[in-house]
This record gives structure tokens, C-alpha cells and sequence, in this order.
């Protein structure tokens, strides 16, 4: 059994595959989003990811170089994830689409499991994110994410509208 995370009802793989195939671009990251923050693993944003997926971060105060990783390489991190962060939240502030591409801007936050550069096991971590995914067949084929962490106590999220220097 599949598990529709936008509806969340329970589908058997035929219908599960119907509804992935009927269902716009946006729909499908939006799932993908759920999956994540249901705390899913790799059996839970698979169905998401084309076999040939691409994962581009680009680089941040984590991972100085960035990274490129291929499915299987995004579905191990999705198993690592687990080990390293719960309660994953995405407030989505916007959303665009065309055609297959759909672009989230997001604040994202997530409860630490360990240390970190900058935090402690059990602080929350938080980050002001843009994905950029291309969605071909009703599944994501890839993903460019530009993540910004706050990483001094008391920032917070840019609200929608606002900017850096007002806080609003």
C-alpha cells in the first residue's frame, strides 16, 4: 500500500499510480513536501523521484562546496535525515509553476538530533529556502535547492513582503 500524503488516504499501487500521473507539477512537489515532513524516509519520497532524479544544493554555511547527489544517493540521505533532524516543517511563503517546473520559496525549521556547527542537539534549526524542481511524468526529475541558515540566536525568517534590514 501507497500512502497519498496530499489526501492522506490509503491507495493500492494501481490507483496510487493513476493519481501520480494525474496530478500537476505543483501537486507532486507539494506531496513530496508531506513526505518529508511526515518524517518519511526513502520509501516515502520515492514515489515522488524519477529513476534518473537530480538533487543540486548549492552551497550554504552545512556544506561549503555544495553537492550534487543522484537518486539512490537522495534516497540514502533521506534515511540519514532521520538520524539527524525530527519534526521538519515548511511554511511555503510562495509558489510558482509553469509547465513542469515549480519553484517553493519556504522557511523551513526542523528540531536537532545532534550537534551541529552552530547547534546544539535539541535546538531547532531554521533556514530561508528556494527549490527550483522539474516535474516530467508526474515525477520530480530534479531539484536545485539555495538554502540560507540563520545561524545566530534571535534571526528568524524574512516574512513574505519584507526584507533583511526591517524584519518585515
Amino acid at each position: 500500500m501507497y500512502r497519498s500524503w496530499c489526501c492522506g488516504l490509503h491507495w493500492n499501487k494501481v490507483y496510487y499510480a493513476r493519481w501520480m500521473s494525474d496530478s500537476t507539477p505543483l501537486e507532486c512537489v507539494l506531496g513530496l513536501i508531506r513526505a518529508v515532513e511526515s518524517g518519511g524516509g526513502s520509501e516515502s519520497v520515492r514515489p515522488y523521484l524519477a529513476d534518473d532524479f537530480k538533487l543540486t544544493e548549492w552551497p550554504h554555511v552545512l556544506s561549503p562546496t555544495g553537492a550534487i547527489r543522484d537518486f539512490r544517493e537522495t534516497l540514502s540521505g533521506a534515511e540519514q535525515s532521520r538520524t539527524v533532524v525530527r519534526d521538519q516543517h515548511f511554511d511555503i511563503v510562495r509558489s510558482t509553476s509553469e509547465g513542469g517546473r515549480v519553484v517553493l520559496e519556504m522557511n523551513w525549521s526542523a528540531t536537532l538530533l545532534l550537534d551541529l556547527p552552530h547547534w546544539n542537539a535539541g535546538e531547532t534549526i531554521r533556514a530561508r529556502s528556494t527549490a527550483v524542481f522539474e516535474v516530467v511524468d508526474g515525477k520530480i526529475r530534479s531539484q536545485d535547492s539555495y538554502d540560507c541558515y540563520f545561524t545566530e540566536p534571535g534571526q528568524e525568517a524574512v516574512p513574505a513582503g519584507g526584507s533583511v534590514q526591517d524584519g518585515a
